[in-house]
């Protein structure tokens, strides 16, 4: 299993949004020295909680800051991009970053925003269909002519191909309708799962997901691997859980409004009403309880790493939620103790480490009798030579 972040990114209004970036920036650098495999980055433009309005430009900067992680647009949303244009942005980052870039694709989460550009919402998953099919041929090298309500291609061709030619990583985002995982299923590329620990559905549709992927795929003679399927949970660690819950106090009550009225929301709440009546400690007691997420220690974030995966049947890709509940410093040490203590547990690293350790403790009298021996032994053999001089 791999790990990463899906960071919208989150930041409460009222904060400057340039030192917020450069918080985003200073997360992204620890989590590629921690080790982290994958950074999602998303795109907005309205809302005042999710600041990045071009993923791919945020992305080249963190870039050209790390070593190893990779990066994805978490996502690009497709009917908002003539697809051309589209196209050569991905690949000219795909090309600054050396192959480090997925490129992930979805319709479009905020409703405001497609009010702000004229664009009907029930109109958005049939324009993604249609601008992902565009931008699949055109980063396949293809010469494109299409004409919809929305866009012409005439002889459109890239001139700049993904980086050294490859098959350039496509990943659809999945919230709580089954048409991305269709459309995943049927072009056979990768999977976010977004919500996939939300107890309204979420969580119950995860088990059923890879059985449409691979549904879909059989039926479009694509194949499809579960190693390019990222699942998200909301997850806050500190050294205890006392120390996580008083962390969460930052940003957990302002993160809990955008909630209720954003993508993830279910059922309409009296949100106010909610928090009026509500301790701190209650809705954190809530959020663990509900499987939702955790905050808590590293042995509760390993339960819930374990209760999605034999949920889902496996995945390839744990991508923890970017969230503001916390401030920059909690926010570091929560993913150091993940890094720490959790991704060991799931990738099998700390195990040889902690046989090594038993093996010696629990034979610690005989090897230190034979240690012992040895010493004696050297030190008669060193008496016997000096006394025969």
């Amino acid at each position: 299993m791999k790990f990463g972040i899906f960071m919208s990114p989150y930041h409460i209004p009222g904060k400057s949004p340039s030192v917020s970036l450069a918080h985003d920036l200073d997360i992204i650098e620890h989590m590629d020295r921690l080790g982290y495999d994958e950074v999602w980055i998303g795109e907005h433009h309205s809302g005042g909680f999710e600041i990045v309005s071009a993923p791919d430009l945020f992305i080249a900067a963190a870039a050209q800051r790390t070593r190893d992680i990779r990066f994805g647009t978490g996502v690009t949303s497709v009917p908002y991009h003539q697809p051309l244009v589209a196209a050569g942005r991905i690949t000219l980052l795909d090309n600054l970053t050396r192959g480090r870039f997925t490129f992930g694709a979805g319709p479009g989460a905020l409703v405001t925003d497609a009010h702000m550009m004229g664009i009907e919402p029930n109109n958005q998953r049939r324009m993604m269909e249609e601008g992902l099919d565009a931008i699949t041929r055109l980063l396949r090298g293809e010469t494109v002519d299409m004409k919809t309500d929305w866009f012409t291609l005439q002889g459109a061709r890239l001139q700049v191909l993904p980086y050294k030619g490859r098959d350039l990583e496509i990943a659809v985002a999945s919230v709580r309708s089954p048409s991305g995982v269709k459309l995943a299923g049927r072009y056979g590329f990768g999977l976010l799962s977004i919500a996939a620990t939300d107890p309204n559905g979420g969580f119950s549709f995860v088990g059923e997901t890879w059985r449409l992927m691979e549904e879909r795929a059989k039926e479009s003679g694509q194949s499809v691997s579960r190693d390019n399927w990222r699942v998200m949970a909301p997850i806050h660690l500190a050294e205890t859980k006392e120390q996580a819950y008083e962390d969460v106090r930052h940003g957990l009550v302002p993160m809990s409004k955008f909630g209720a009225t954003g993508p993830f929301a279910g059922e309409a709440v009296d949100i106010e009403q909610v928090l009026a009546s509500t301790t701190h400690e209650e809705m954190v007691d809530g959020l663990n309880m509900s499987g939702m997420g955790v905050v808590g220690t590293p042995e509760q974030a390993i339960e819930l790493v374990s209760r999605l995966e034999k949920q889902s049947g496996g995945f390839g890709t744990l991508l923890l939620a970017g969230s503001d509940w916390a401030n920059q410093a909690a926010t570091k040490k929560s993913l150091e103790l993940f890094a720490q203590y959790v991704i060991p547990e799931f990738q099998g690293t700390s195990a040889p480490l902690v046989s090594s350790w038993d093996r010696l403790y629990s034979g610690r009298q005989a090897f230190g009798a034979e240690f012992r021996a040895a010493q004696d032994k050297a030190i008669a053999e060193d008496a016997a030579e000096r006394a025969s001089r």
